[in-house]
């Protein structure tokens, strides 16, 4: 989730303020409501590896942590990679527990995506913020990013571009938003999902209609 300069919500995919999150230009609660979208911001100073140098650390679930504190590292923004490669890299992260670090691979490659994938990497994106809420305690705001997930990913059903198991990760998110309606907590490395069907590696493009 890209950092606005206040550090409070995510860019791209969604992510409520209240969690200290970024928040979507694309995809925000206020356009959803029919709101104005705010202007983009001016781009924080950047290391080489694309890391806002005045960030605040953060835990393995995103949490802003105190300054000086030894949080987990970001991802690197604007990593170039290849389907194949964001699908892996960001699964290695989910295994790990850390679904707001694997949102980040992800939202790059949404960023980088043709006109017609970008629902598929923003749904998939969508789906690991849901998890990250959902572990954070978030009810509310985990069933909403997973709801929105599940209907970014639904109209890639019968293509499944890249061998990403989209019924199996809708399933998935019913599942998870189930779970978040009774008491106790979500555990994120044994509630992460997998994006790929069992022995799909292929990186199979959608058709020209864009699904």
């Amino acid at each position: 989730m890209r950092e606005r300069p206040d550090g409070t919500v995510c860019e791209h995919c969604g992510a409520g303020a209240a969690d200290g999150d970024r928040s979507s230009d694309s995809d925000s609660d206020s356009s959803d409501r029919g709101a104005p979208a705010p202007a983009r911001p001016h781009r924080r100073d950047r290391d080489e590896e694309g890391r806002a140098r005045n960030a605040r650390p953060r835990d393995g679930l995103g949490r802003p942590l105190p300054y000086g504190s030894p949080g987990v590292a970001r991802q690197p923004e604007g990593v170039p990679r290849t389907p194949a490669q964001s699908l892996t890299e960001a699964q290695g992260l989910l295994d790990d527990g850390m679904p707001f670090h694997a949102h980040e691979v992800l939202e790059d490659a949404w960023k980088a995506a043709p006109e017609g994938e970008r629902e598929l990497w923003r749904g998939l994106a969508q789906l690991a913020v849901g998890l990250t809420h959902a572990a954070r305690g978030n009810a509310t705001g985990g069933t909403a990013l997973l709801d929105r997930g599940a209907a970014a990913l639904a109209p890639y059903t019968d293509t499944a571009p890249y061998g990403i198991d989209i019924a199996g990760l809708m399933a998935w998110a019913r599942e998870l938003t189930g779970r978040l309606t009774r008491p106790g907590t979500v555990d994120a490395a044994e509630s992460a999902p997998r994006l790929r069907a069992p022995g799909e590696m292929t990186e199979k493009r959608p058709t020209e209609d864009g699904v």
